[in-house]
Parts: C-alpha cells; sequence; structure tokens
C-alpha cells in the first residue's frame, strides 16, 4: 500500500515565500516519476509541477514557472515544492502524487497514488 503524506501549508501574505513536503513509501520512489496538483475553491483540480524519477527533468503550469520550483530527495522519499513570490490566486489545496512511470507527467490519468491535501492561502 502506497501512503502519500504532504505537509508544510499553511496562511502566508503574499510575496512571501513557502515550501511544501510530501513523503511517499511502498513504492520504489525513486524509480517513478512525481507531481504537485492544486484544486482552488469552486475549480477544477490543476497541474502544477512534476519531476522525474532522476530529477533531472522537471514541468509546470504556466503561471507558477519562475516561481515554483519541485525538487526531490530520493534517500528520504521526499519530493518539495519551493514556492517564492506567492499571489492570491495560488490559493488551494495542493496535493502530491506518484505516477505510473518514471518521465515527467502532467494528467492526472498518468498518477495512481494521492494525498490528502495541504491547505495553501495566500493574503493579499
Amino acid at each position: 500500500q502506497v501512503q502519500v503524506v504532504e505537509s508544510g501549508g499553511g496562511l502566508v501574505q503574499a510575496g512571501t515565500s513557502l515550501t511544501l513536503s510530501c513523503a511517499a513509501s511502498g513504492r520504489t520512489f525513486s524509480s517513478v516519476a512525481m507531481g504537485w496538483f492544486r484544486q482552488a475553491p469552486g475549480k477544477e483540480r490543476e497541474f502544477v509541477a512534476t519531476i522525474s524519477r532522476s530529477g533531472m527533468a522537471t514541468s509546470y503550469k504556466d503561471s507558477v514557472t519562475g516561481r515554483f520550483t519541485i525538487s526531490r530527495d530520493n534517500t528520504k522519499n521526499t519530493v518539495f515544492l519551493q514556492m517564492n513570490s506567492l499571489k492570491p490566486e495560488d490559493t488551494a489545496v495542493y496535493y502530491c502524487a506518484v505516477a505510473r512511470a518514471a518521465s515527467v507527467a502532467s494528467r492526472e490519468s498518468q498518477y495512481d497514488y494521492w494525498g490528502q491535501g495541504t491547505q495553501v492561502t495566500v493574503s493579499s
């Protein structure tokens, strides 16, 4: 059974930074890509960032490119999302997910396991 647990969410002011962490267990972490998605109130869940199994390849949603950085530590089975210059429109529940394959993946259908989510609220 794969477990995915996010942490690090909170209430922050616009322009500040926050780092989310995601610990995954139950599957060979280093063999698959990982991703972050988010869901704002009243909206569909959307892709935010993904990282390949090795960490060499990443991909981002256009609106977070240059502000967010995804990284991973395969020795600790953990993936991170560093979020800088946060905006009120970044407010959402952020979900971490475990992909089925090794390469970067931006579609929900490419992911097998999901965490419960962590709330990020950015005040203006």
